[in-house]
């Protein structure tokens, strides 16, 4: 991540999680000062150390460390905050109260920004008094190698905190997209959520396993969506063709109005995917550490040829 030019920032981070540390990283990389707050001690002792791990993965010096401060105090943290993001548990009664909490300890003009992976802004917004300063930015995992931050408006009077958050991200080297409707799950969550339904509903429906799914989707489609995005690989086969695919395939989609059965079995059967040792596959301790680490490797290297590249 690049720094920004002019002057410093100071962003507040509320959430020393994984998401939390990541974002936090970032800012403090960037030459800026970052506080985060969390009201478990040891979860911000951890974040001291994955500052650490961050700086390492990407040959860093280590300096983003002296530009991090934490704090349980979610006052001290936010009272001199220009950006505000909260990256705390998808629980929408924990959002809400927070967000209230940071309105009145805030600077006025700071803007108040959700982490949130699909709960709408406007619900989260709602017990606020003003609610053009509260946006979403939605980061993803993890928020120290993957660019994208989803920049979702949910107020019409929050044009302008929409552009200044905009900047502000694009000059700490993410790269911002506007989401002009507050809609469940944004533009990225929709499209993942809505494979994911489709893979579940294969392979409850004996098509095939679980493995053959992702097989299919690493090495088929999947290898080139980095390069090349949905609606242009449409663009480049034509849409003649895409339609006449369409007119055949679209009907016999699956369109479960909820959860898929089969996802809820699993969930009712304790079956929780790699910490549990079983989901749609199964696992050991060492094959889930390797893909863990297979995607990290990957995604540092992406991260590295950006860097090389200019």
């Amino acid at each position: 991540m690049k720094a920004t030019a002019g002057a410093s920032l100071n962003i507040a981070v509320l959430g020393a999680g994984r998401m939390g540390q990541g974002i936090a990283y970032v800012v403090a990389a960037a030459n800026h000062l970052v506080s985060v707050f969390d009201p478990v001690e040891e979860a911000l002792a951890k974040t001291q150390e994955q500052f650490v791990a961050i700086a390492e993965l990407l040959g860093h010096d280590g300096s983003a460390t002296r530009r991090l401060r934490t704090s349980q105090d979610l006052a001290q943290a936010v009272r001199n905050a220009d950006l505000v993001i909260e990256a705390v548990p998808e629980k929408l009664a924990l959002k809400q109260d927070l967000f209230v909490r940071v309105e009145q300890h805030a600077p006025a003009a700071a803007i108040l920004a959700s982490n949130t992976s699909a709960i709408p802004i406007a619900d989260i917004a709602a017990k606020v008094r003003d609610k053009s300063r509260v946006i979403g930015t939605h980061f993803w995992n993890p928020p120290h190698l993957v660019r994208l931050v989803e920049v979702v408006q949910s107020d019409p009077a929050s044009a302008a905190n929409i552009a200044r958050a905009m900047q502000i991200l694009r000059g700490l080297g993410w790269i911002p997209v506007h989401v002009k409707r507050d809609i469940p799950g944004f533009v990225g969550n929709r499209m993942q959520h809505a494979l994911k339904r489709e893979a579940i509903a294969l392979v409850a429906a004996g098509v095939c396993d679980a493995e053959t799914i992702d097989t299919v989707v690493k090495l088929g489609f999947g290898s080139r969506l980095g390069v090349l995005g949905p609606l242009e690989q449409s663009d480049m086969v034509g849409l003649d063709l895409t339609k006449q695919i369409h007119d055949v395939l679209i009907p016999d989609l699956d369109v479960t109005p909820h959860t898929h059965p089969y996802l809820s079995k699993l969930v009712g059967e304790g079956n929780l995917g790699m910490k549990t040792g079983k989901g749609f596959r199964e696992w050991t301790p060492e094959t889930a550490r390797a893909v863990r680490d297979r995607l990290d490797q990957f995604l540092v290297q992406q991260a590295r040829n950006r860097k090389q590249g200019g």
